[in-house]
């Protein structure tokens, strides 16, 4: 270790021992200061401590500044919170009125809907969910469907003041209807009919021949239809080769 290091450990601790004989000495009069010489009065004035003293006065005024600051930063921070709460809750209203409103008109088409065969360009049927848009007014009805074999047993009529409004006016008590569930007043939204038409493969085509008589089912929407086409079309599914039951598709008042 260089010889420097302990000289300069010495001069520290003497530098102390001044430093604290200074502050005991009782202070200087001032005469004695005003004929003090220049070395002297430069000795006093080294000897003055290095850090000043800070009064109770300052030491609260910064203990009160230190608690303002800290109140200020807890207020800041109770703000973010508060505003943060009040965001999550805005958000989770929007998400359960979004809930309720998705909900709402899904059960608003599942009333006013119903799955029923639809024929394919290919010639088969799929089940399909089609929708049918209220005619009675309100919105206290319900789309349903019956299944019954011919004859219905049912009375239709068409509303005078509304053209191509069929509905349900008699049900035979014990009709092939009323054990299918068919109520006096249903209004009647589609039914099945039967169609015959000539169809001939392409090879036949191609050979002159004539085709042969094929027989479709499909779905058949009574909504603006004169009264004598829908019992024509109700009548159609004696056609079906495969005697398959009538579909109707009925709106119901609750």
């Amino acid at each position: 270790m260089p010889s420097s290091v302990p000289t300069l450990v010495v001069l520290f601790i003497l530098y102390n021992v001044a430093n604290a004989l200074a502050l005991s000495t009782p202070p200087v009069s001032v005469v004695n200061r005003r004929h003090a010489s220049p070395k002297a009065r430069a000795h006093q004035l080294h000897l003055r401590p290095l850090f000043s003293q800070i009064s109770n006065d300052d030491t609260e005024n910064l203990l009160e500044k230190a608690r303002r600051l800290r109140q200020e930063i807890s207020v800041i921070e109770s703000s973010k919170v508060e505003m943060q709460m009040e965001k999550d809750a805005k958000e989770r209203a929007r998400q359960v009125a979004e809930m309720e409103m998705k909900e709402q008109k899904n059960n608003l088409r599942m009333r006013y809907s119903a799955e029923i065969p639809i024929l394919k360009d290919m010639g088969e049927e799929v089940m399909e969910r089609v929708d049918f848009p209220p005619r009675l007014k309100g919105g206290k009805s319900r789309i349903v469907t019956i299944r019954a074999p011919l004859p219905l047993g049912l009375v239709l009529g068409e509303e005078a003041s509304v053209p191509g409004f069929i509905s349900v006016d008699e049900v035979a008590p014990n009709g092939n209807g009323a054990s299918a569930g068919v109520k006096q007043g249903d209004i009647v939204r589609a039914i099945t009919a039967c169609q015959t038409t000539m169809e001939t493969p392409t090879w036949q085509l191609l050979a002159g021949g004539i085709g042969q008589p094929k027989t479709k089912r499909f779905m058949y929407s009574v909504d603006g239809r004169p009264l004598e086409e829908v019992l024509d079309a109700i009548g159609s599914n004696r056609m079906d080769v495969q005697e398959r039951d009538v579909w109707l598709v009925l709106e119901r008042m609750d």
